[in-house]
């Protein structure tokens, strides 16, 4: 790992980081990038810059290119400011045939929001996402890291109210 003075990656988020690096094979520290996408995002309040996916690069001795291809593949990597809460909406055809796309327009109404957007209180941001892995709670939505299923506009007023 490169030992050049990082912005962001010092102290606690360093050895976060170092503790995923430490589960590789030694000479195999871009195996961790995932997780240290994960970390640096959750620490710049739910988004990833160019700067910071430069860092992870450097960080972890690999090409910036191998570091955006990761963090551009997978959904969970945002490149723009999310809300407090981001609810993340499954779309999949289990999800669609059991009302989601009506649930999700209810979301967008309700919070004066449109997909990929967050409300003016930075409080909510709302994204559709393929599969989230729940299909027998169908529909359903994932709130930080929280699944809530077999959702209904009463349930979805019940966890958004619930949120500070």
């Amino acid at each position: 790992m490169s030992t050049a003075n990082q912005g962001m990656i010092q102290g606690d988020v360093k050895a976060r980081i170092d503790r995923w690096v430490a589960r590789y094979p030694e000479n195999e520290a871009q195996s961790a990038v995932m997780a240290a996408l994960r970390i640096v995002q959750e620490e710049n309040g739910g988004h990833l810059t160019t700067e910071l996916m430069d860092e992870v690069a450097d960080y972890l001795n690999m090409t910036p290119i191998a570091v955006y291809e990761v963090a551009t593949f997978y959904s969970m990597y945002e490149h723009e400011p999310v809300g407090r809460h981001k609810l993340c909406v499954c779309t999949n055809i289990s999800c669609m045939l059991r009302g989601s796309d009506e649930l999700l327009d209810y979301m967008k109404q309700k919070l004066d929001v449109e997909v990929g957007q967050v409300t003016p209180d930075g409080k909510f941001s709302i994204k559709t996402v393929e599969c989230l892995g729940a299909c027998g709670g169908a529909p359903m939505m994932m709130v930080g890291k929280e699944y809530y299923e077999d959702l209904d506009e009463k349930r979805v007023d019940e966890i958004l109210d619930g949120l500070e």
